[in-house]
């Protein structure tokens, strides 16, 4: 049931897997179209002139959708002032909004943009006391879910509007939890679930999307939903991105080797880069992601290829006189694991790349193989590039791990600031995940398995977590960062810089 690489047949991965098309206004997302790209604003949603201009400097980097928080109804309201100043400035882009916890924000954004997110974790009953469910139990949350979704899906049809089921990692239900644990397959249970519960009401215009800060379970999570969709016979497009990603370019690595290793295996129809700068930022990236496997077709061959469970039984070797060595740039991920099989798996496969590879497609090919365990070694031209992929991938850490949203209309602080002050002190603290995050909504549930959280909170305020335990609520940034060493050093996990 958890089983974390499933044994699946996909599309050839030289094309894309097989969607129907969703429109979302004037933009189609899935079918023949190509990948698009999409941002999010970090403006206070109530600020309409900051969120309009926002908005048209992405529209200006190439930004086809963007995602503007709704967290309340009175932000969901002032959604309709955001598009009509838009409109008066000529530009159309289509707009979505963002949900947590809030049914009736959803509803009223519903009538006003053309798409809309919600997390399945935060859809659902928030009764974190309760770690058993009986079938019945079950079943009647999934009633009640049903009942919660009603008016939103019968507005969403009135107005052409289309739905992201979006799951992230760390905010899943606990009834979901309680079954299936905090996995991959897991979060695409959840999402299939919201599926069936659209579906039987009558609605299909949908995206799915599996995020993470995790490359891994963003990976397989994403390969599970799409194996499960298979089997019901769906085909609905996928928004791929890896959430909370961070910054600089380790945050751009991480994006690059989770949507990269899908976009090789022809999955994947519309990318989000998440890094915590302006969101401007994130646009070159996902355009030079996207020109990398510009040579996948949208159209669907009728060539399968079968990803083999073998390859999770393959142990690395220590000789690697007889490997073989596959130069990452020069070979389709399709091309590369055919001629493998043939070879009847060689003792040893290293990874390597000469001075002229293409970074995007180099990332992405061998975080493809890496899910495979098909990869022995990584052998680069660019040691810190080996490095960050090794880090990035969970092969090998070298350094702390930092957790870090790209922040949106809910942040009160300056989070770039603060996670430059919190890498800077501790970016030498290996093995360490530290979580900044923009706020309480996404902070504790999102910052998944990280070892500490500096999370914001009131105004220029700051949450510190051990763990998913708040140990100091809301206490002023200046003096945050101290506190926050302060409990590292108590755990005895402090290690001063050589």
């Amino acid at each position: 049931m958890n089983k974390i690489i499933p044994s699946w047949t996909i599309s050839n991965p030289i094309s894309r897997r097989t969607t129907k098309e969703v429109r979302v206004g004037n933009i189609g997302i899935g079918g023949n179209n190509p990948i698009r790209i999409q941002s999010m604003t970090n403006t206070d949603t109530m600020d309409t002139i900051a969120t309009v201009e926002q908005t048209l400097r992405l529209v200006d980097k190439g930004c086809e959708l963007v995602r503007i928080t709704a967290s309340n109804v009175q932000a969901a309201q002032n959604l309709y002032n955001i598009k009509n100043e838009l409109a008066k400035r000529n530009c159309y882009v289509p707009l979505i909004a963002d949900i947590h916890f809030n049914p009736k924000a959803a509803e009223i954004a519903a009538e006003i943009v053309e798409k809309v997110r919600i997390n399945p974790g935060n859809y659902t009953d928030r009764n974190i006391s309760k770690i058993e469910y009986s079938d019945s139990e079950y079943k009647q949350e999934l009633e009640k879910i049903s009942e919660r979704l009603f008016p939103l899906i019968e507005i969403c049809k009135k107005n052409n509007t289309a739905i992201r089921i979006g799951t992230n990692h760390g905010s899943l239900s606990q009834r979901i939890m309680a079954r299936y644990g905090n996995t991959p397959f897991a979060m695409a249970t959840s999402a299939m679930e919201f599926v069936e519960i659209c579906k039987n009401l009558d609605f299909e215009n949908l995206v799915l999307s599996m995020k993470s800060s995790n490359v891994k379970v963003m990976h397989y999570a994403t390969r599970i939903l799409c194996s499960m969709m298979q089997e019901k016979d769906l085909q609905f497009p996928i928004h791929l991105g890896v959430t909370e990603a961070g910054n600089e370019f380790e945050g751009r690595v991480k994006s690059m080797c989770g949507i990269g290793s899908l976009l090789a295996l022809g999955i994947g129809d519309t990318i989000r880069v998440s890094l915590t700068e302006i969101p401007e930022n994130e646009i070159p990236v996902a355009k030079d992601i996207v020109a990398a496997y510009s040579n996948i077709s949208p159209l669907q061959s009728e060539k399968t290829i079968t990803l083999n469970s073998e390859f999770e039984k393959r142990q690395k070797p220590t000789d690697f006189s007889n490997s073989e060595r596959i130069d990452i740039c020069k070979e389709s991920v399709e091309s590369i694991i055919e001629r493998l099989k043939a070879s009847s798996y060689p003792a040893g496969i290293i990874v390597q790349s000469d001075k002229d590879f293409n970074l995007e497609r180099l990332l992405g090919n061998t975080t493809a193989l890496i899910m495979e365990s098909m990869v022995d070694k990584v052998e680069l031209c660019d040691s810190l590039l080996q490095a960050e992929l090794l880090q990035a991938t969970g092969e090998e850490i070298y350094k702390a791990e930092f957790i870090a949203c790209p922040s949106c209309g809910r942040t009160k602080y300056d989070i770039q600031s603060a996670l430059a002050k919190v890498k800077e002190k501790c970016k030498h603290l290996k093995g360490l995940k530290i979580a900044v995050m923009g706020c309480i909504v996404n902070g504790p549930g999102e910052m998944a398995d990280a070892d500490y959280g500096y999370i914001g909170g009131l105004e220029n305020k700051v949450h510190l977590y051990r763990g998913k335990q708040l140990v100091h609520s809301n206490i002023p940034e200046d003096v945050a960062l101290n506190l926050l060493i302060d409990m590292i050093k108590e755990d005895g996990k402090w290690q001063d810089v050589i």
